[in-house]
């Protein structure tokens, strides 16, 4: 089974990940969002859906997020699940950004699975979603299996290979933030075993080994972690270019701010201007793929992708080492 899943947040972090899958029996998936790559494209080395299943090859992917308003522009998700069930093994149906009444949320998770399951019959899917989107306490996760249950035919509910949880994590400002609650967290994995269905926390990211194994011991299956691999790049630029480039952070600090990415990650007293590291450490990610942070950054840095690639691959060997008797 697969324990961790990892967001492709730069060609370098699914380069390590591919590597790592090739030598170890631990794999690792990938849960691509639809901003990150989609049927038109999307910030992560300009790949679209059929360009990044062609590069992983037979790599697990699950599409992380599909579902209306996930996407660069606001849409109803629909074309975006057609290209997914061409070339993802798993679609996330997630409606609950923009439907968080439960009836409704239901209501579209039901019409996304059969409109998927219409296009490919062996399709499988994750449902719930993150608490920092939608949250639900172990009695909705409960209510939300038992619907899909009824209003789905056997066979396309038996397709339900993983549903969200939530322990009272989320992220903010590069930190896991708010209360872990492992009742919480062992009820609502009571609840989700009751169907046979696999568990999957989202926002794994910052957080001790020591407390996902503690999570895997309550009985968690499996684990996302996204925006930890691209702060880890970006760190190995800023700590570069504060050593060797100084010349170079203006220009990188002001592509990052330029870009916008940071403000859903930040608090409304978040001054830019005066927390210029920590602007760049929450979303240079996002601009690893523009032509001029390449021409005008990383260009001028030697080696530097040798650098990402070992924090990138120390950080997979402590999770892997972490959960390995």
């Amino acid at each position: 089974m697969i324990k961790y899943f990892i967001g492709p947040m730069s060609k370098n972090v699914v380069d390590c990940v591919i590597s790592h899958n090739l030598r170890s029996n631990n794999k690792i998936g990938f849960i691509p969002s639809r901003r990150q790559v989609s049927y038109d494209g999307g910030y992560v080395n300009n790949w679209n859906t059929e360009s990044f299943r062609n590069y992983v090859k037979d790599s697990f992917i699950v599409r992380d997020h599909a579902g209306p308003g996930q996407g660069t522009n606001d849409d109803d998700g629909y074309l975006s699940l057609s290209y997914d069930c061409k070339f993802f093994d798993v679609v996330h149906i997630d409606p609950w950004k923009k439907h968080p009444d439960f009836e409704t949320g239901v209501n579209w998770t039901v019409e996304m699975i059969n409109f998927c399951s219409e296009r490919d019959p062996k399709i499988l899917f994750e449902v719930g979603t993150e608490e920092s989107i939608r949250a639900f306490d172990p009695e909705e996760v409960s209510m939300l299996l038992r619907k899909l249950k009824s209003k789905l035919d056997s066979d396309r509910f038996k397709r339900i290979k993983y549903c969200v949880i939530q322990s009272g994590t989320s992220l903010r400002e590069n930190h896991n933030t708010g209360q872990y609650d492992s009742d919480r967290l062992a009820r609502m994995i009571d609840s989700v075993k009751e169907y046979d269905i696999l568990t999957k926390e989202h926002n794994g990211d910052y957080l001790p080994v020591d407390l996902i194994k503690h999570k895997f011991n309550l009985g968690l299956d499996c684990i996302n972690i996204a925006p930890e691999f691209g702060q880890i790049e970006t760190s190995a630029y800023l700590e570069t270019i504060t050593k060797n480039y100084p010349d170079l952070f203006e220009k990188y600090w002001d592509l990052c701010y330029k870009s916008k990415k940071w403000t859903k990650w930040v608090s409304s007293d978040f001054d830019p201007t005066l927390k210029k590291d920590e602007l760049i450490n929450i979303c240079g990610h996002y601009i690893l793929s523009d032509q001029d942070f390449i021409n005008g950054v990383k260009s001028k840095m030697e080696n530097i992708d040798h650098l990402i690639n070992n924090k990138i691959n120390d950080k997979i060997k402590e999770l892997i080492d972490g959960i390995t008797p």
